[in-house]
């Protein structure tokens, strides 16, 4: 099992940049491939970004493609979301999860979920 932390959101002008860090717990983080999701209000969940587990795959939304970076340390066990050129349709709450299965494009299944950080972007 492992459990997880997101840091790092918060309110940006647009075209501003924020970097999520998403701490995973336990000895076994390179075992998983992690995803970063977002859920705006009255939306439904998203996967922007995902990373297998040697950090060698990665798959981007068409929506954040070219603007967002998803990264891992297995030895610090953390992923990070780099977030540049920040539009108002980025709010939301941005969680991170982890995936016990061989790499999927980002398609899971997620077994795991941090509680997720806000960020808010502003025109």
């Amino acid at each position: 099992q492992v459990q997880l932390v997101e840091s790092g959101g918060g309110s940006v002008q647009a075209g501003g940049s924020l970097t999520l860090s998403c701490a995973a717990s336990g000895r076994t983080f390179s075992r998983y491939t992690m995803g970063w999701f977002r859920q705006a209000p009255g939306k439904e969940r998203e996967c922007v970004a995902a990373i297998s587990r040697s950090g060698g795959n990665t798959y981007y939304a068409d929506s954040v493609k070219g603007r967002f970076t998803a990264s891992r340390d297995n030895a610090k066990n953390t992923v990070w979301l780099q977030m540049n050129s920040l539009k108002p349709e980025d709010t939301a709450v941005y969680y991170c999860a982890a995936d016990r299965t061989q790499w999927s494009n980002g398609l899971g299944p997620y077994d795991y979920w941090g509680q997720g950080t806000q960020v808010t972007v502003s025109s």
